[in-house]
């Protein structure tokens, strides 16, 4: 998968089109874009962003975006290879992040839901488990696998494309294994 080229005079809508990561890089390095006071708008050039939020080094906050995005797409594993897994009997996690009432839309077949009276249990599985989470379209999933990538968990992968291409039978060669 290449890169996105993204250039300081590019929007932030621009940037957001081509690696959403952009928006979580942006605010776990310099907490910008996460709440209204430390905001910007789709129309704000990532330069302006920059000065609004005394970001001095403007190369290396598009780096921080490129490297969060190649990690967001090495934490994405496609429905195929997840239905091998569970096919050829491996040993993994796969959670199904969706809210309870989600849920009414269908189940996703091999995951467990998460429990939301005790997700703190997810925190003592090992750190090298592997755990594939799996939401509506993959957004969701992809933040918590994220969140668990922060916290040391070793092989954590979001369901590309979630519940919606799961649904499909989706899968390409962009597989991660």
């Amino acid at each position: 998968m290449t890169q996105p080229t993204i250039r300081p005079e590019m929007t932030m809508e621009a940037i957001l089109a081509v690696a959403p990561a952009a928006q979580r890089a942006l605010f776990q390095r310099y907490h910008v874009g996460g709440c209204s006071s430390c905001g910007f708008q789709p129309t704000d050039t990532l330069a302006q962003v920059c000065k609004d939020h005394n970001i001095l080094d403007v190369p290396e906050a598009i780096r921080t975006i490129l490297i969060a995005q190649d990690m967001d797409s090495n934490m994405q594993v496609d429905p195929a290879v997840v239905r091998g897994w569970l096919q050829g009997g491996e040993d993994f996690s796969f959670i199904d992040v969706r809210m309870p009432e989600e849920h009414a839309n269908g189940a996703l077949e091999g995951a467990e839901p998460l429990d939301y009276n005790d997700s703190g249990k997810y925190m003592t599985l090992p750190k090298d488990r592997r755990i594939v989470f799996a939401c509506q379209d993959g957004q969701r999933a992809l933040d918590v696998a994220a969140y668990f990538k922060g916290h040391g968990f070793e092989q954590v992968f979001s369901l590309r494309g979630g519940v919606d291409a799961w649904r499909r039978g989706a899968g390409s060669s962009h597989s991660r294994a």
